[in-house]
């Protein structure tokens, strides 16, 4: 899991934002705590709070005092929403640029997007077989 060209809070952010976005953590439940973060990863406690601040500044962790960080409430929407915006700036925008170099209709780009899909079947985001 560690990328040694990238800040080990932000990957440490990035990981629980996953949970989140796959539903292993669930809105309203409890996050690993900075310790629990820093003995997993075997990192310094304070990069593991550095990590878990950044998702307090989005929104995505709220403190509850006395008891520990808890998920927000609407967090995976927001994460998820997020997440579609970066995919669509880093895949669908180039891939649109192609289709127009190539002369490609919406509706001719659509179709290969349909039959390279159902040619290499993968599972949906909700975790059930296509």
């Amino acid at each position: 899991m560690i990328d040694e060209g990238r800040a080990l809070f932000v990957q440490i952010a990035e990981s629980v934002e996953d949970s989140i976005v796959d539903g292993s953590l669930p809105e309203d439940t409890r996050a690993p705590s900075t310790n629990e973060l820093a003995a997993f990863y075997r990192i310094n406690p304070a990069t593991a709070a550095k990590g878990v601040n950044m998702l307090v500044e989005k929104g995505v962790l709220v403190k509850r005092r006395g008891i520990g960080m808890f998920v927000a409430a609407g967090a995976r929407e927001s994460l998820r929403a997020e997440r579609r915006a970066a995919f669509a700036a880093r895949f669908i925008q180039p891939l649109l640029a192609e289709a127009h170099t190539l002369g490609l209709s919406a509706d001719e780009l659509a179709a290969m997007v349909r039959d390279q899909a159902a040619a290499h079947p993968t599972s949906t985001p909700e975790g059930g077989a296509r």
